[in-house]
């Protein structure tokens, strides 16, 4: 696991000049690689090129060092993550002929590349962002995983082009401030995220998951290609049985091949479903004690930790509960929010930081449940999108505006908690007779009529979706497919991996997510929907195979998501700098936000008028965001 950077100078710096550049790049994501660092720069005919990287140490401690260079040096490599079945493609490499000199990973990139181009980047499972310069055809290419469990971040000007794994990178190296992307904006304020290939700056783009860039250095331009085509979801001719089957072995074997390491390695225990069937595997396939890590909370309405003990228990692990206070979670709040170095509002993010923190003084290495709910179709809005095609098949349009207008005066929630009043405001917010229900379901900050009343109408998108449509050649998004693939390519893109990625490897440590298998995907692409969601029962497929290893109707009960109170924080502790953000002065200034709605917001908020929490504290992160990156401020 490392963090790596490059760069390419149309100017001809001296390779000097490129390598204390790459230097200070690196220095910006220490916290990524805190083991050692590497350097490439190399001038050419018409430019020079550089590519640097830092490391956390994982696999091949001792000659896995970066860059790594083909035999005939005419081939270097910098890479970010894991490549969980490298043994498979270095055993058939060798048997061609192919001669290796560590055992790492990272070579067995280049050496497939070497021998088979990029053909080569569809044969990886894995997560990962890494960088190949090929000096023989004077081109670079930069991939991306299929999930996008790593990140990657580009650009380019006059006279550079730039990459990073986090934006810091490029935004401190470039000599300007990039503009506000219009799109960004608009998508974060609706998702609470940015997802790719945008970025909050006009210009500066993420890598789309399962994409490589091919970037030419005789013409200074660049393409972009898919590296697994992804076959379109097809339902098999499977049973039951036979489907529950194959699941078990899937994830067995995903477990297994992310727990290589030749570090201490545990699992985040949370209790849930995905976690403790992960935890389950890793224990089963050792014959040593695991370690599992979870959160606990000192206020008993939000602790979960009985649980996370039946299952530890369960597997004799050596179990390592954390027990905090809610005004915990407020630990290293701003080096938190700010290390996104892009607007990002889940609140979840802090909770995972502090588990990271924590868990990292124990191992290097942590498995995870994350994905669980995406493969296996495990989330709530899951029902509630089947659930608008009925209502809309059943009331009329009209009607549905008068159940609207009686709901604002009845299920005014006050609470900050996602309780039913919540939920039943999002679900007939969200109804729509036209389509766009489920990109509504997914806007967990605003909906497209909410953010039209909350920014100038300069920078508004209306149909802000439009390019993932194309990408998902589906305009009307009913299915627990689309779904799943809509999730896919923005909710865990752009928030979970993002979310798990900067709060992890901000306390130097590597996460891994076994669900995240494209395997596992394409398999369960293939199943009847009822395999995954039977009735009212989610992840039906997953929790069956399983069931058999755990307490009678262990999977089946529920569990509370992982966040923060961060609406009750936003009346108290935050409340100054909340107020802040809403002064008319500032607000002119920025030109974005129709300054008397924003206002409203916040004060009904702050009053307990009404609970905007996801709203609020959207808006409480951009605004901090903006300030420290436009007004140079740290708070």
């Amino acid at each position: 696991m490392c963090g790596i950077n490059g760069l390419i100078d149309k100017t001809k710096i001296s390779e000097d000049k490129m390598s204390s550049v790459l230097n200070a790049m690196n220095g910006l994501i220490i916290h990524r690689g805190p083991d050692e660092d590497g350097v490439f720069a190399e001038q050419n005919d018409n430019c020079t090129v550089g590519m640097a990287m830092r490391r956390l140490s994982i696999i091949d401690l001792s000659s896995g060092k970066q860059p790594i260079f083909s035999d005939d040096k005419q081939i270097v490599i910098v890479f970010n993550g894991e490549i969980y079945n490298y043994k498979t493609i270095k055993s058939r490499l060798v048997s061609e002929g192919v001669t290796f000199h560590t055992t790492s990973d990272t070579e067995v990139i280049l050496k497939a590349y070497e021998k088979y181009g990029v053909e080569s980047f569809q044969w990886l499972d894995g997560m990962y962002g890494f960088s190949i310069y090929d000096k023989k055809i004077n081109k670079l290419f930069i991939a991306r995983d299929f999930f996008g469990e790593k990140p990657l971040y580009y650009t380019q000007n006059d006279n550079q082009f730039l990459w990073a794994s986090e934006l810091k990178s490029i935004i401190k190296t470039i000599d300007y401030k990039p503009n506000i992307s219009k799109k960004g904006l608009n998508l974060y304020f609706r998702l609470t995220y940015i997802p790719a290939p945008y970025t909050i700056y006009e210009g500066i783009h993420k890598l789309e998951a399962n994409h490589y860039l091919e970037y030419d250095l005789n013409t200074f331009e660049y393409n972009i290609h898919k590296i697994n085509h992804e076959p379109a979801p097809k339902t098999a001719d499977i049973s039951f049985e036979d489907a529950k089957a194959k699941t078990r072995e899937l994830v067995y074997n995903s477990v297994d091949s992310r727990s290589v390491a030749d570090v201490g390695l545990g699992t985040f225990l949370s209790g849930g479903v995905d976690s403790s069937i992960v935890s389950l595997c890793l224990s089963q396939a050792t014959d040593k004690r695991i370690d599992t890590f979870s959160i606990g909370f000192k206020k008993a309405s939000y602790d979960e930790t009985d649980k996370s003990r039946v299952v530890a228990k369960m597997l004799g692990s050596n179990h390592h509960e954390f027990i905090i206070d809610e005004d915990d979670l407020k630990h290293n709040i701003h080096e938190i929010l700010v290390n996104f170095d892009e607007p990002f509002s889940d609140s979840a993010a802090l909770p995972t930081h502090l588990l990271s923190e924590k868990t990292r003084e124990h191992v290097t290495v942590a498995l995870t449940g994350d994905g669980g709910d995406e493969v296996f179709g495990g989330y709530n809005k899951y029902y509630v999108g089947k659930m608008n095609r009925k209502y809309t098949d059943i009331i009329p349009k009209s009607f549905h505006k008068v159940i609207l207008k009686l709901s604002k005066k009845i299920l005014v929630d006050k609470d900050d908690k996602r309780g039913k009043k919540f939920q039943i405001n999002k679900l007939l917010n969200a109804i729509n007779y036209d389509g766009e229900f489920y990109w509504d379901i997914i806007s967990l900050a605003n909906t497209r009529q909410q953010l039209s009343e909350l920014i100038q109408p300069d920078y508004f998108e209306s149909d802000l979706f439009k390019e993932y449509k194309e990408v998902l050649k589906n305009d009307k998004i009913e299915t627990l497919t689309d779904f799943r693939l809509v999730d896919k390519i923005l909710s865990l893109e752009g928030g979970m991996l993002a979310k798990v990625d900067r709060t992890s490897m901000l306390t130097s440590l590597e996460c891994r997510a076994p669900f995240l298998n494209k395997d596992i995907w394409e398999f369960t692409n293939t199943l009847p929907e009822s395999y995954l969601i039977n009735g009212w029962n989610k992840k039906f497929i997953l929790k069956e195979a399983f069931k058999d290893k755990f307490p009678e109707d262990f999977l089946d009960k529920s569990k509370s998501g992982f966040g923060s109170p961060t609406g009750d924080w936003l009346r108290q502790s935050l409340r100054s700098e909340l107020e802040s953000y809403i002064d008319t002065k500032m607000l002119k200034e920025q030109g974005i936000f129709n300054i008397e709605a924003v206002s409203k917001i916040v004060k009904d908020h702050l009053s307990s008028k009404k609970d905007s929490t996801f709203r609020v504290w959207s808006y409480y992160c951009f605004q901090k965001w903006y300030k420290y990156n436009y007004l140079n401020s740290e708070v």
